[in-house]
């Protein structure tokens, strides 16, 4: 069986081929253990800015639960989540938030704003870093921008 963090770091190889920034993302349900919804890094794609994998997986969810609030589970991503797809973990609700690589230019939970400890932040979910998969993640990252500046 695949492991949520396992899954999303497929996504993020996925994304990468497709020419997106290799994230992904996937939402699980921690009673069943159940994938829920899945997200890979799609703006230029889509040509959309916000078409990040946190909240492709997050919309995805909610469309299938029919609920904007997603109580109770857990999201698992390859990289800290930016400021836009924090405030959108905290608007669904999100239980507990696992990431993998921290990014110290754009992340927003653990570096910059650190969105959850603001006193505007009205939702907190648990938050944890696999430290198993973030050298995975980071090098999926550096290979992908190193690859461009050649």
């Amino acid at each position: 069986m695949t492991t949520p963090m396992a899954r999303a770091l497929e996504l993020a190889r996925a994304a990468a081929e497709a020419g997106e920034v290799p994230v992904g993302a996937v939402i699980v349900n921690p009673l069943t253990g159940e994938i829920i919804a899945e997200g890979a890094n799609r703006p230029i794609a889509g040509h959309d800015p916000t078409a990040h994998a946190e909240i492709i997986a997050i919309r995805d969810a909610a469309e299938r639960l029919g609920n904007y609030r997603l109580t109770g589970l857990d999201l698992y991503v390859t990289l800290e989540p930016c400021a836009m797809c924090a405030g959108a973990i905290s608007f669904a609700r999100i239980r507990r938030l696992v990431f993998a690589a921290v990014d110290e230019k754009g992340g927003a939970v653990v570096h910059g704003p650190k969105f959850f400890e603001q006193p505007t932040c009205h939702w907190r979910p648990e938050i944890l870093q696999e430290f198993a998969s973030a050298a995975e993640a980071a090098e999926l990252l550096q290979e992908f921008f190193r690859s461009r500046r050649k």
